[in-house]
């Protein structure tokens, strides 16, 4: 024991005596970048404390006219919900509404109108002018309850209704103050977020040690930068996922704890209605030896001529009042999951097999992410060390953020029901057999590798359709070596090529029975007897329906507002003269992701990688990618529609590329020309805001998010980071 010691002292003094003045320097950035975070949580995001401090606060609750309760409280009632004060002469620079924290807690909407030296009458918003916004408050939450005015001298009238439209009458208020103090509130979630900007401003600042990291020199330096940077991320799409509770299907003694049955560890339970089941549902029906779900339509939908006319439907649910499966396939009298079947197969069968009762969705969609993550940083890894001799551990890092961050992955964990969890296992499924695909490439002996990258890429298809058109970027990775080389003519290349198809032949087997077995045709996913808003047996394809989707997808611009989280959906119009299925969305990937305006150079890029190359397969690579990209969008647009979830199914496509182009720019600019610095200054910019957005995207609020299941927490987030209202 006292050797171990001796040896681990030893072995410190040697570092110290060799790094002492690099660890001195990195203690004195942690502490500064400590006090400045500390400076900014302590005195500008507590600016109203300090600029409040001497105010004289008057406490105004003598002059209410409302109902007082017994606890000394007063009633706001749907007959009686205005508070008026007349003839205050007196500046007035805030209000504070008192609300009874020990109530229900909502959500009330406060409308303040007031004369001052201004205005001799009350003022609301005109076509020129706009009056006093209205406010949301949140009645447990106390920091919500004041309310700057920005008042032209003195104050003489003032006039406070307390409404919404979602309010429960009563609602008990305790007191109502003028120009109070706000109070100093120091919150440890928001410290940490600034901490954390500060860290990555400092950590890819113009010059940072970081660039000078090179990730095929420093190996242990540059892998143990990269783990830091996957539990950075797992644990922020860890954050976005369980923070939406009311999504997520799983409770404890602190966490959903009015859906803890008291006893087990963790409970499991049903989130977001009969049709979010579906998943679930085909689990219980393939554990009882059928491939259609147990529940019985009604006979009137069995008895319809055209059941997928949704008008008709709705008029005989109306008339019969049975309702029906929104949703799902119907067929033949019965019920289908059209979604891919290996979600099923891989999480809820066997759990249900083993203990009984449903499969979590939201806890499928986290582990399929954090599988994406390790997947993405495998293969960007790959390409990095293995096809590109000078990539730093700092240039790694910029591009891999937006790789995960932004390519919709984000929005897909917002939202973790079972629309999500077919992308988000295809996706990682594609990341892990692309990687598999690279190892093998560059392996003695290929043939695992390659089985089981192949294994995963045909899973793709029982999951996301349509991701399968990732499998191309086979063609420039295997081309050369067993088509033009020849190499397939070998008895080794032979079975090493066996070993990349025999998976695609037994997964496709398997599909292929699973689709005739439900309709009767091998290649019939189900997906056109959809019960959903239009009649997906007669939609076909029109090229019509292109352009609408390809703006909506690639280049509309985002809507923005001066409010927190500053995005809001955008506005959509068409002139096609057609039914178009459209949800809300947030901007095309072109306009809203800075990182993607370096595809315009894709042909300068490819043309690099060919000059220097004596092998083509990066640039490949991009054309593949790209051309799949577009592919998808478009299929998309065809097959379902414009939704937002459907952005991660190409989004990826183009980041890769992104990446790929600036792996070369590094690999051919002089690492001292103008080119290159502007580069290198241009691009930490354009990742911020591309990450900024996607992170914003999971804030704003949307029906059905823990926005709507929980306005009055979600107006504590609000709040934390608009500090200064």
């Amino acid at each position: 024991m006292q050797t171990t010691l001796h040896r681990f002292l030893d072995t410190f003094q040697s570092f110290m005596r060799m790094y002492a003045r690099r660890v001195r320097h990195y203690v004195r950035v942690a502490l500064a970048l400590l006090a400045i975070a500390l400076v900014l949580e302590c005195f500008v995001f507590n600016f109203n404390h300090w600029a409040t401090l001497g105010y004289d606060c008057v406490n105004m609750s003598d002059q209410l006219t409302l109902q007082e309760n017994s606890d000394k409280t007063y009633r706001l009632t749907e007959n009686n919900h205005v508070i008026e004060f007349s003839n205050l002469n007196k500046e007035v620079k805030n209000i504070r509404l008192d609300f009874d924290g020990a109530q229900s807690a909502q959500n009330v909407q406060v409308n303040i109108a007031f004369t001052d030296a201004g205005h001799e009458t009350y003022f609301y918003s005109t076509e020129y002018s706009s009056g006093v916004p209205t406010r949301t408050i949140a009645t447990n939450n106390d920091a919500t309850e004041y309310l700057k005015l920005n008042t032209t001298g003195v104050t003489n009238n003032l006039r406070i209704e307390i409404t919404g439209e979602d309010v429960v009458y009563p609602i008990k208020l305790k007191a109502v103050y003028l120009n109070n103090t706000y109070p100093f509130s120091f919150n440890a979630t928001r410290f940490g977020i600034a901490l954390a900007v500060l860290v990555l401003v400092y950590l890819f600042r113009p010059g940072s040690t970081v660039y000078r990291i090179s990730i095929r020199d420093h190996e242990f330096a540059s892998r143990a930068g990269i783990v830091l940077a996957n539990v950075f991320e797992i644990y922020l799409v860890s954050v976005v996922l369980f923070t939406g509770s009311n999504l997520v299907g799983v409770a404890t003694a602190n966490y959903n704890s009015g859906s803890w049955d008291d006893t087990t560890v963790v409970t499991t339970f049903e989130v977001g209605g009969e049709n979010a089941q579906q998943y679930a549902d085909l689990a219980r029906a393939m554990a009882h030896g059928q491939l259609y779900l147990e529940e019985d339509p009604p006979d009137w939908l069995k008895q319809m001529d055209n059941p997928y006319d949704k008008g008709a439907r709705d008029e005989l649910q109306k008339e019969t009042g049975q309702p029906y499966l929104w949703d799902v396939a119907y067929r033949d009298g019965h019920y289908y999951v059209y979604f891919g079947v290996v979600p099923v197969v891989l999480f809820y069968l066997p759990y249900y097999l083993t203990t009984g009762m449903d499969f979590p969705t939201a806890i499928g969609v986290w582990i399929a992410c954090i599988a994406f993550i390790l997947g993405c940083t495998a293969l960007l890894d790959r390409f990095a060390r293995h096809h590109f001799k000078r990539v730093s551990l700092g240039l790694y890092l910029l591009l891999q953020l937006p790789l995960v961050f932004c390519c919709g992955i984000l929005y897909l964990v917002k939202f973790p029901t079972f629309y999500s969890l077919p992308i988000m296992l295809g996706l990682a499924f594609s990341m892990w057999g692309l990687y598999l695909w690279m190892r093998g490439r560059s392996a003695k002996r290929p043939f695992g590798w390659y089985l089981a990258g192949s294994l995963c890429m045909a899973l793709v298809v029982g999951c996301r359709p349509q991701l399968v058109l990732l499998s191309l970027v086979a063609v420039p990775l295997f081309w050369k070596r067993y088509i033009v080389d020849k190499r397939i003519l070998t008895k080794r290349g032979a079975a090493e090529f066996a070993c990349l198809i025999a998976p695609y032949v037994v997964v496709a087997a398997g599909i292929m029975w699973y689709n005739h077995a439900r309709f009767g045709s091998f290649t019939d996913f189900g997906g056109n007897y959809n019960l959903t808003t239009n009649d997906m047996t007669k939609r076909g394809m029109d090229a019509g329906r292109l352009a609408p989707a390809l703006f909506a997808f690639f280049f509309q611009t985002p809507t923005t507002t001066g409010v927190f989280p500053f995005l809001q959906p955008v506005t959509f119009d068409t002139t096609y003269m057609g039914q178009t299925i459209k949800e809300v969305t947030f901007g095309g990937i072109f306009a809203c992701l800075p990182i993607l305006w370096v595809l315009p150079f894709a042909g300068m890029g490819v043309k690099m990688r060919v000059r220097t190359r004596s092998t083509h397969t990066i640039a490949g690579v991009i054309v593949v990618l790209l051309t799949a990209g577009i592919l998808i969008a478009l299929l998309d647009a065809e097959a379902a529609g414009i939704l937002q979830r459907y952005y991660a199914d190409f989004s990826i496509m183009f980041l890769m590329v992104a990446v790929l182009l600036f792996f070369i720019m590094n690999e051919n600019f002089d690492h001292g020309s103008l080119g290159y610095d502007v580069i290198m200054k241009v691009l930490p910019v354009t990742v911020a805001i591309s990450v900024a957005y996607s992170l914003l995207l999971c804030l704003v609020p949307e029906t059905g998010w823990y926005s709507d299941a929980y306005p009055w927490a979600y107006q504590g987030i609000i709040h934390m980071f608009q500090f200064w209202t």
